[in-house]
């Protein structure tokens, strides 16, 4: 393995950062996903996801909020810019609370992967404005739906003026990516411990927080080599009491482990920039 010679600040190694998503659908769209495992006749809209996944706004993301604000503890919040037209309640409080408001696409529908180049665009500035006016501070960041972004739209947010985009899976590490004289960083999105596939495949929330436990513990036994553990939530998911209780006792771990930086993903982006490095720099052109 590539040795990397860098750290995180005040020389910690293990970087923390904690994603909440805040989703919505357009209107007459429903999340593909629900707890309802016998699948709706095609065509039929399912409200019942509909409402499932409108708890992430009416509830749970308040809910999420407060354990944020017990431990002093920020995150980086992925908002279809959707939520600023509909709730725009919702986004203030995300930002009051000090935390990192990005982009997460128009809506979940809105996939960037299925737009041409100048739709990308239009979707990026439509996204920007309502998301910055809802929340009263630049958005520098950016991570789509399922991750998938088109060809191209890197570039086009680094011309748009993001600092950082999450639609890569290359690396465990972040890098910089250069397109002529603009650059942006890629931070990878980790897995390992996010509450989707634990609710898909039935698991009960305390094994999300084995789960930190034991990527603690991979990245000590990494030696010197740097990490990012990446805990992520959805409002609508673990949202709701058992799950946010335990997504709370994650951030209490966290923010006890003193060779641990919690981190939003703009800081992350800011450390990257200020010092020129990373795992590899992609001169795109």
């Amino acid at each position: 393995m590539k040795s990397v010679a860098w750290r995180w600040p005040n020389g910690k190694r293990i970087a923390v950062i904690f994603n909440v998503c805040l989703e919505a659908w357009s209107d007459g769209k429903a999340p593909g996903i629900s707890p309802m495992g016998n699948p709706l006749p095609a065509g039929v809209l399912d409200t019942m996801a509909i409402s499932w996944a409108a708890y992430g706004v009416n509830v749970g993301i308040y809910r999420l909020l407060d354990g944020f604000a017990r431990h002093g503890a920020k995150c980086s919040a992925m908002v279809n810019a959707i939520i600023a037209e509909r709730s725009p309640q919702a986004v203030k409080a995300i930002a009051e609370g000090g935390h990192e408001v990005l982009s997460h696409s128009y809506t979940m529908d809105v996939v960037p992967g299925l737009l041409n180049e100048d739709e990308q665009r239009k979707n990026i500035e439509r996204c920007t404005t309502v998301l910055e006016k809802a929340a009263g501070r630049k958005v520098q960041g950016w991570l789509s739906p399922r991750g998938t972004s088109g060809p191209g739209h890197a570039r086009l947010l680094a011309d748009a003026g993001f600092r950082w985009h999450g639609d890569v899976f290359d690396d465990d590490l972040p890098y910089v990516q250069a397109f002529g004289d603009r650059r942006i960083v890629a931070i990878p999105l980790g897995t390992d411990v996010n509450d989707m596939p634990f609710m898909k495949f039935g698991n009960v929330p305390h094994l999300m927080l084995d789960s930190f436990n034991e990527n603690i513990d991979v990245a000590r036994a990494q030696g010197d080599r740097p990490a990012v553990i990446d805990v992520t939530a959805h409002a609508h998911i673990f949202g709701r009491p058992r799950g946010a209780y335990f997504y709370e006792k994650i951030i209490e771990r966290a923010a006890a482990c003193d060779d641990v930086w919690i981190a939003t993903r703009a800081e992350i982006a800011d450390h990257m920039l200020a010092r020129n490095f990373g795992s590899h720099i992609a001169d795109l052109g």
